[in-house]
């Protein structure tokens, strides 16, 4: 005779599951946000952008950016991100070394 355990085995397997991996946390290993070569060729001045309405509440305008890529700058375009509650978002930028020119990633600040 065939056993049918229901809708109500698979409802109880997943809510397993979904315990067993809400203590999980993801990081990435150390190194792994690299940083960017040093740059001999200074950014474009930033183009002016058309920040327009947030589309929901709580989302935040990551301005644009140029970028190194392939030998030269590639303007990367703002978008609207959603916010994280008591942070701001620092937008990438370029920094002036002795050696030239590295762009410092975006990120998060409380």
């Amino acid at each position: 005779m065939k056993s049918f355990r229901g809708p109500r085995a698979g409802f109880g397997a997943a809510l397993l599951a979904g315990i067993l991996l809400a203590g999980c946390v993801v990081a990435p290993a150390p190194g792994y946000y690299r940083v960017g070569p040093v740059v001999t060729v200074a950014p474009p001045p930033v183009p002016v952008e058309v920040v327009g309405v947030a589309p929901a509440p709580g989302y935040v305008w990551m301005a644009g950016y140029w970028n190194w890529v392939g030998g030269r700058h590639v303007w990367v375009a703002g978008h609207w991100g959603p916010g994280r509650p008591g942070y701001r978002w620092a937008p990438q930028h370029w920094v002036a070394t002795p050696g030239g020119w590295r762009l410092a990633p975006g990120h998060w600040v409380r």
